[in-house]
């Protein structure tokens, strides 16, 4: 880690970072930018389609005006069909094309939009505003292509920038503490024996780690390893916070993490309100966005007879060849749109003004809603995860901050290598405990996840041993699940199915050569799941994780064919972190007469992986190849001794 953090520039010249930072984040914009044009020049349509990322023959269904009065479009395959197994999510930004019948892209136009809304056969978008005026332009048939915004770059630099220039704002001593030109401050008290803990099931170290943050002066760190509870402990500090008459900012790197957030916040003494797209938000904050919360606002009668006037006259509009009067049109909806937006931001400031707390993504905390506004705590969790410049953008708002996370997890995918060597990967969570050291955490020991062999190997390799398992979890097994009956692998915790012996298990290159697959441990795999679910465990109860994406297609195809793949999660490591699940397979695909490994000698990784599992993990792969690696090796003894080893023969 201490390398990785010396490839930064040096910490304590704000001015010099932030202008090399900038730098490494251009360098990651080109390499996001080209590698997707590689992509789409590289694969065929149906092949983008079958990778879950594009969807093809298209057709829109239905137009309505949405929550914020987005244009949505509501739409379905033109020929019938139910949506092909797809990786869209509520959230995701994307672009809609015309395109021919094959499903190749005609002309330039597009229009910009996020996924509101997916089922089994119809995937509704939400319009940007920049894109709602356009949306008859293009013909049947559409495809859907995901994308990567810009937005989020300029974010990123702005925020970048403004440190570069030293620009005043209300977050100067904790700047100041973040790039050493000052010694993070601590006062005396609370001691979390004066303290009165609103929530009474917090053991002690949360309760350290939760007085230990009200007590600091600029920043404080907790560190909270998996299953340890860290978000409950992030829960109650903003309570506690609030409690002193402090507003608060909560953010954190993704909606699905600060939906967690909104929900448990929630209640009738704390008023939260969630900022973002209404279709990045989970269903179960909708209530608490800001568009839910505009539309039940004194403004909200205005607010509904404009939005009518602005269906009515979008429904109306001249068709393409009448160009006069199209501009005509035109203007008459930018005009009314401009009046929709003075009567929602007058409700909007209103509702922010009473908020006790305000969640957002990090990334999010630059929406214009938020602009000019302070808070006195910023909170970033999942800070381990987060890009540093991303903490930056709401951590400018602050008087003081608290990050919590875990640095020994995954920090955030780095496309470009040569960003990630210069530093862009390393997370302003590693950085400050590298500079300021223990005194500036509070590490969190008690998980509430794990069955204590599970645990075990994590708590030695990468925690020093501090871990334990609360009584709740220490001995639980899939058996203790009244729908599971009793198997050989449902009664143990651990299994490795080791495939060194096995012929057909060898690694191959992916087609395009961007990623390893291992078809005959992808068989393995699919027959230990089906036995799983013959025992009785449910499809969502079970996660499969590997490695590489070309892995993880192969994995969905294989379950798929069996009819088995429903509700089942399967993807990769880096798309499980933060996750949880009664049982977890572990598909580490590399097997090869050289032995070697790639980035599963990255220790983070495999942490990451076994640490997912509750009751059950079950670990496939070629141990001669990865007991080459030191810390893969002791995992593999661990696997041995404190679990059952399978043989692979009664897969295959």
């Amino acid at each position: 880690m201490a390398d990785s953090v010396r490839s930064l520039p040096d910490a304590t010249h704000v001015e010099a970072f932030a202008r090399v930072y900038r730098g490494l984040l251009q360098r990651e914009r080109r390499a996001e930018i080209e590698q997707t044009r590689e992509l789409w020049a590289e694969l065929p349509e149906e092949e983008l389609e079958r990778r879950g990322i594009t969807l093809l023959g298209m057709t829109i269904l239905e137009r309505g005006i949405g929550l914020g009065g987005r244009v949505t479009l509501k739409m379905a395959r033109a020929d019938g069909r139910s949506l092909p197994p797809h990786r869209f999510q509520p959230g995701d930004v994307v672009a809609l094309r015309a395109a021919t019948e094959h499903g190749g892209i005609v002309g330039r136009a597009e229009l910009p939009g996020v996924v509101a809304r997916t089922t089994r056969d119809r995937i509704t978008v939400a319009l940007d505003r920049d894109g709602d005026e356009q949306d008859g332009d293009l013909p049947d048939p559409l495809r859907i292509d995901r994308v990567a915004p810009d937005v989020t770059f300029r974010r990123l630099d702005d925020a970048m920038r403004e440190l570069q220039l030293r620009l005043p704002g209300p977050s100067g001593s904790l700047r100041a503490a973040a790039f050493g030109e000052r010694t993070p401050v601590f006062a005396e008290a609370p001691d979390e024996a004066e303290l009165r803990f609103l929530d009474d099931r917090l053991d002690a170290s949360q309760r350290a780690a939760v007085a230990h943050a009200l007590r600091a002066d600029d920043l404080a760190l907790i560190h909270g390893p998996p299953g340890t509870g860290k978000t409950t402990a992030v829960v109650e500090l903003i309570r506690q916070s609030v409690r002193r008459g402090t507003r608060v900012l909560a953010t954190a790197p993704s909606n699905v993490a600060v939906d967690n957030l909104a929900e448990r916040l929630a209640g009738p003494d704390l008023k939260v309100v969630r900022v973002g797209h209404p279709a990045r938000a989970a269903e179960a904050v909708q209530g608490l966005t800001l568009d839910a919360l505009v539309e039940s606002s004194p403004q909200a009668p205005r607010i509904l007879q404009l939005r009518k006037e602005l269906a009515k006259l979008l429904g109306n509009r001249p068709s393409l060849g009448d160009k006069l009067a199209r501009r005509k049109a035109q203007r008459a909806v930018a005009s009314l749109r401009r009046k929709l937006r003075e009567v929602e931001d007058r409700a909007i400031q209103g509702i922010l003004d009473s908020a006790d707390v305000v969640c957002t993504t990090a990334v999010g905390a630059a929406t214009m809603a938020l602009r000019n506004r302070d808070f006195g705590l910023v909170v970033v969790d999942e800070a381990a995860q987060c890009l540093e410049a991303a903490a930056w953008i709401a951590m400018l708002r602050g008087r003081r901050a608290v990050l919590a996370g875990d640095h020994l997890q995954l920090p955030p995918t780095i496309r470009s290598r040569a960003a990630a060597a210069g530093g862009l990967a390393v997370t302003l969570f590693e950085r400050l405990i590298e500079t300021h050291g223990p005194r500036i955490a509070r590490m969190l020991t008690v998980q509430y996840r794990m069955h204590q062999r599970i645990m075990e190997w994590a708590s030695r390799e990468s925690y020093d041993g501090r871990l334990t398992a609360a009584e709740s979890v220490q001995a639980h097994l899939l058996t203790d699940l009244p729908h599971v009956a009793a198997t050989p692998r449902t009664c143990v915790p651990i299994v490795l199915v080791d495939t060194a012996e096995l012929r057909g298990c060898g690694e191959l290159a992916s087609p395009e050569r961007r990623s390893k697959r291992n078809p005959g441990e992808a068989r393995l795999v699919a027959h230990y799941v089906e036995d799983l679910l013959k025992a009785g465990l449910r499809g969502h109860e079970i996660g499969v994780i590997t490695p590489y994406n070309a892995q993880a297609a192969l994995l969905r195809d294989a379950l798929r064919r069996r009819d088995r793949g429903q509700d089942l999660e399967i993807g990769t490591v880096d798309g499980f972190q933060g996750r949880e699940k009664e049982a977890i397979v572990i598909s580490c695909v590399r097997s090869n007469p050289e032995r070697l490994l790639g980035f599963l000698t990255e220790s983070r990784r495999m942490n990451v992986a076994v640490t997912r599992a509750r009751r059950h993990v079950a670990v496939v792969g070629d141990t001669a190849t990865l007991c080459e690696d030191p810390f893969l090796a002791r995992l593999v003894a661990h696997l041995r001794t404190a679990g059952f080893q399978e043989d692979p023969a009664a897969l295959s």
